[in-house]
């Protein structure tokens, strides 16, 4: 496990995983559609960003890699550098999860928001390829438990 002051820190730099996307034309981060081949390049440079804005921050720099590394995938097919598995470090691999379940959850532009149980059964879906399954299990503990009353 983690020590509580590792805990709060991976709290703090969670909340501002997204903090890159200050350098995206707001004109792609708010699209309603498909994004061009361009378009995405631009906004996948959010991880970069973010990363260097967390990096020269005194009390979160150490958090820069995990801001970094959110959109990894366990099985290697995510960005900026394709990790993969174990190379990915522990904390991205929980702000991936949690983001990609806050993203499920929450109305956006492009789509309605999903259930609780919806966005549950997406991430056990994508154990595995997408999300470390560790992760996931400890995950889905969290959502049954405190977001479900399970």
């Amino acid at each position: 496990g983690l020590d509580a002051e590792h805990v709060d820190l991976l709290k703090y730099v969670a909340l501002l995983h997204d903090v890159g996307k200050v350098g995206v034309p707001d004109a792609v981060l708010k699209k309603a559609d498909n994004f061009t081949a361009e378009e995405y390049e631009e906004m996948k440079k959010h991880v970069d960003i973010g990363a260097d804005i967390i990096s020269a921050m005194k009390t979160l720099g150490q958090g820069a890699d995990w801001v970094r590394y959110h959109h990894e995938r366990w099985d290697g097919t995510g960005f900026p550098e394709g990790l993969k598995g174990e190379e990915i470090p522990l904390e991205a691999r929980i702000i991936a999860c949690a983001d990609a379940f806050d993203a499920m959850t929450t109305d956006r532009p492009y789509k309605e928001r999903m259930t609780y149980e919806e966005a549950k059964e997406e991430i056990v879906r994508c154990s595995g390829t997408q999300f470390d399954p560790e992760i996931v299990k400890v995950m889905v503990k969290i959502i049954d438990e405190k977001l479900m009353g399970k």
